[in-house]
């Protein structure tokens, strides 16, 4: 990997994270694109997704700091209970994290991922759709919410799934205020994209990478920056696209990329 493929797929990462098309669909794709197969993509990987958490923390850094402002009062205060929402909302993804870790991976090195990741932005696109003709609700998110919101979440470890595709269409086709969605559906996501990357690192020595195909760490910088920067601007525009209600626009374009990504499969 050179430092404009690098800077391509940090680029992709940093947007598709936020924006509901799919970040590990759209990295898929990219690295059959670009030809890349490198035995250091999961340091790569890693790397990028942390620079998606930090602009998320960015992002919403007056948030977080009201929330743990709450909770360090130790009172059931609103606060604190948002957070036990937050973390209501992780059990389903973390149940797949736990029990069905192996399967999911199987499905990323299966040699038809180009074909799944495209059936399944054709799915994605289909909620977004929904959610476009679906009336503006007027509730905030209670407990019950926050759970069907993290099994959507769950789906999306799927590679064509968006992330926050599911969550804020899920949000908004039960009846949620969009600017609650937007915000509860970014700050769901760091403690699992966290998570991910904790038990990466334990489970391989990432130290350990053979020289030949090894990533240098300038090009991981690139990687990195173009990440966070391309993730800071996709999450400031994805706020304020959910409260306009534009989603339908992703809708097509995620079922365009979906259909090229089956045909690709098959050329």
């Amino acid at each position: 990997m050179d430092w404009i493929e690098a800077l391509i797929l940090g680029m992709v990462q940093g947007l598709t994270e936020f924006l509901p098309v799919s970040s590990s669909g759209h990295l898929e794709i990219g690295k059959h694109l670009l030809g890349i197969d490198t035995p250091d993509s999961l340091r790569f990987t890693v790397v990028v997704h942390g620079a998606t958490v930090l602009s998320t923390l960015v992002v919403f850094r007056r948030d977080i700091i009201a929330l743990l402002g709450g909770l360090f009062r130790f009172q059931w205060n609103e606060e604190t209970r948002y957070i036990a929402r937050l973390a209501w909302s992780m059990i389903p993804v973390l149940v797949v994290g736990l029990f069905f870790k192996d399967y999911v991976e199987e499905v990323f090195n299966s040699p038809n991922v180009l074909l799944l990741v495209g059936l399944m932005l054709l799915v994605t696109a289909t909620i977004l759709a929904f959610s476009y003709y679906k009336k503006s609700g007027r509730r905030d998110i209670n407990f019950r919410d926050a759970m069907v919101i993290g099994i959507a979440q769950a789906f999306a470890v799927l590679p064509g799934i968006s992330r926050s595709g599911a969550t804020i269409a899920t949000g908004l086709l039960i009846g949620n205020k969009r600017t609650e969605v937007a915000r509860f559906s970014f700050l769901m996501v760091l403690v699992p994209i966290l998570g991910e990357n904790m038990l990466s690192i334990m489970q391989n020595d990432l130290s350990q990478t053979p020289v030949e195909g090894a990533i240098g760490p300038l090009i991981m910088l690139v990687g990195f920056l173009a990440a966070f920067v391309s993730g800071v601007l996709a999450c400031k525009w994805m706020i304020e696209i959910v409260k306009k209600g534009k989603l339908i626009y992703f809708a097509v374009y995620c079922a365009l990329v979906g259909l090229l990504a089956i045909s690709g499969n098959f050329i």
